[in-house]
């Protein structure tokens, strides 16, 4: 039986992320401002995506679920995905990624997550939405739908309705597709990428495929 996207359910790490995240050099992803987490996206934009397993290019839509594709630029733009692995690839269900294997990291953008919009467009293959646990539980977890999942337009779970698309995967679909998957979806496998980290997954699940880098490429309009 397949579950459903979800975020990682770890305990809260408040007081040690903030110690920690203010000895942290500058990168603006350890110490988000006020306005760089409202700043609004561009009404559209493509991020180019580097893998291990090849090159992905996806273009965001803000009128889909705005306050998520805001967050979604603020995330690709500084390249916080960097090293993350696809952590749950499900053939025929989604590919998801999102937690990067710097167990601080992940605690600090868990307790940011943004409000709950409605379904605009369907989750048919090769769109990609948040994943989420509940209510304002979208923070920083993304999946690609392998599959036309459009029961995933109305699933309701946690007193939330549906999982809103953000955007497209214009082209690599088939190495959305070649992303390793032969691991499944062990079910312990979130909360120890969040209480572990990369050590984790390099030795137990030394075959996921990563992300090198992302970067917004084109915007509408021009920024």
């Amino acid at each position: 039986m397949k579950s459903w996207p979800r975020t990682s359910a770890a305990a809260s790490l408040s007081v040690l992320v903030l110690a920690l995240a203010a000895c942290m050099p500058g990168s603006t992803i350890w110490t988000p401002s006020y306005e760089e987490l409202n700043t609004h996206a561009p009404d559209s934009f493509v991020v180019a995506m580097e893998t291990s397993e090849g090159p992905i290019e996806i273009t965001m839509y803000r009128e889909w679920s705005p306050l998520a594709v805001d967050r979604a630029h603020y995330l690709m733009a500084n390249d916080f995905y960097a090293g993350a692995r696809f952590y749950r690839v499900v053939p025929g269900f989604v590919a998801q990624w999102g937690l990067t294997g710097k167990p601080v990291l992940d605690s600090l953008w868990q307790e940011r997550g943004i409000d709950d919009e409605p379904v605009v467009d369907s989750n048919a293959r090769g769109t990609v939405a948040f994943a989420r646990a509940g209510r304002r539980t979208r923070s920083f977890q993304l999946f690609i739908n392998l599959a036309d999942n459009s029961r995933l337009d109305d699933y309701a779970s946690g007193g939330v309705l549906g999982f809103p698309p953000i955007g497209r995967v214009n082209t690599g679909m088939d190495v959305v597709d070649g992303l390793y998957g032969a691991y499944g979806q062990p079910g312990d496998m979130q909360d120890s990428i969040s209480a572990i980290g990369s050590t984790y997954l390099t030795r137990t699940y030394p075959q996921l495929d990563s992300i090198l880098s992302t970067r917004v490429v084109r915007s509408w309009p021009p920024r």
